[in-house]
């Protein structure tokens, strides 16, 4: 960083530092433990249980694969690496856009639902332990704002 760019950052005061922090050290433990459980349990990742979320919410379970990497704020070439596993595993497969030639859908297998079933469970039960149940109701309500407030900004940004 260079000595003008230095001047010109306003630094994190100690208060805005320690939220920060404990943010990024309490989502990346919140992930990390429900992911762990849904790996130990189903073979499944967070990032694969919630392209099976999304495309199970959808109208014939299925979506195109630019609007599904949007949805879950993934990269396009993340998600065609994901969907490709979740095919291997026969829990998804990809077929052509019937109205657009170019466009490719991810569509959610009898499978792929049938996983989904048995893990739904699992990731539900952890997400009430590990954070719902550790939260007032005006907290949660709290979190809500403050995560579709940013959520709006950044998607905003691209």
């Amino acid at each position: 960083m260079t000595e003008v760019t230095a001047q010109r950052t306003k630094w994190l005061g100690d208060c805005e530092m320690v939220s920060w922090r404990a943010y990024i050290v309490g989502s990346a433990l919140l992930e990390y433990r429900l992911n762990r459980e849904l790996q130990l349990a189903h073979g499944l990742s967070m990032a694969d249980y919630e392209i099976l979320v999304r495309l199970s919410e959808q109208p014939q379970q299925q979506m195109r694969m630019s609007e599904l990497a949007n949805e879950i704020a993934h990269s396009k070439s993340r998600i065609s690496h994901q969907i490709r596993r979740l095919e291997a595993a026969e829990l998804v497969r990809r077929i052509d856009c019937p109205s657009d030639g170019r466009g490719v859908l991810a569509v959610l297998t009898e499978q792929g639902l049938a996983k989904l079933q048995e893990a739904a469970p699992t990731h539900v039960a952890g997400v009430r332990e590990h954070m719902i149940d550790q939260l007032e109701p005006d907290e949660l309500k709290v979190l809500t704002r403050i995560f579709e407030r940013l959520t709006t900004r950044l998607r905003g940004l691209d």
